[in-house]
């Protein structure tokens, strides 16, 4: 009858009543004797021991990824898992893969398809090779970048000005059709009109709707060679220092909640963040006086 009511009663309960140090104990039955009075399998007990173990040890080395993450995103999960050994930690990939995937992270590494070329629209020769960038709406450029978000990818493409590295203007989309790119270059050509437009030769950027708009502005566009990664680079700079200062710092969990970060980031990169190549000056400040100087020249 005892043990009957021993059974109705529930399995976490009766885990829970196990005392794990019975020897420090001498009044405690051993581990085995406590088992068998509560209807319990001794491997349960042990392999809940083991799993408390475990979990504790995730934890330390999630903080350890973390911060090595944060230093070289680049860090895949073998490099990671050298990286700890060396720390004379024993563990190995399938562990750290695991926690990659609970940490919502991977290596940073240029994604395929971001822009792709269509044979049968024109490529514009590059205009930037050995042109001396000095004022403002000289020369704009644009790019797209990814981000990842636990629902899966989004683009997020921006134009800037060269001379100033002021974000012109900035767009999120969850496709990569050449609209979002439009609408980005629509909105900067409020602020103003650059005499170059540079990008690479990406059907988003080789399409009539986007060449169209600057042709009907009158500016000169410019596009780069096949396989030049480098020639925009300053573009590729903003994505890695967005990265390094927002994407890896904060947990994103839908479009909405990126799109209010990167516009309280771009705030703060146009109008607080000081640029050393920039004499410490803010891209806006430095934008907008070059343009008043120029104006009143």
């Amino acid at each position: 009858m005892a043990k009957k009511k021993v059974r109705t009663i529930s399995l976490d309960l009766r885990n829970d009543w196990i005392e794990r140090k019975p020897e420090a104990k001498r009044t405690v039955p051993s581990l085995k004797r406590q088992c068998e009075l509560l209807r319990l399998s001794r491997s349960n007990i042990y392999y809940k021991a083991r799993s408390r173990i475990l979990e504790k040890e995730d934890g330390q080395h999630k903080r350890l990824i973390e911060e090595m993450y944060k230093k070289n995103p680049t860090y895949g999960t073998r490099r990671m898992t050298k990286y700890l050994n060396k720390l004379e930690i024993k563990i190995g990939r399938t562990r750290v893969t695991r926690l990659y995937r609970e940490l919502g992270i991977q290596a940073i590494y240029p994604k395929p398809r971001t822009s792709i070329a269509r044979k049968e629209h024109y490529k514009y020769p590059y205009l930037l090779k050995d042109l001396e960038i000095n004022r403002a709406d000289q020369v704009w450029a644009t790019d797209i970048t990814y981000i990842k978000l636990p629902g899966g990818f989004v683009y997020l493409t921006a134009v800037m000005d060269l001379y100033s590295r002021y974000v012109i203007s900035w767009q999120l989309s969850t496709t990569l059709d050449s609209s979002f790119c439009v609408d980005a270059l629509r909105e900067a050509l409020f602020c103003g009109t650059p005499e170059i437009f540079n990008s690479d030769q990406g059907v988003q950027y080789t399409s009539n709707d986007f060449t169209n708009e600057l042709q009907n502005s009158g500016i000169r566009i410019s596009m780069d060679g096949k396989d030049r990664c480098f020639d925009n680079i300053f573009v590729e700079r903003l994505w890695r220092t967005i990265k390094y200062e927002l994407i890896y710092l904060y947990s994103f969990e839908n479009i909405l909640e990126l799109k209010s970060g990167l516009a309280d980031y771009f705030h703060h990169y146009n109008n607080e963040r000081l640029h050393q190549s920039l004499n410490y000056e803010t891209p806006s400040s430095y934008y907008f006086s070059a343009k008043a100087t120029k104006e009143a020249a």
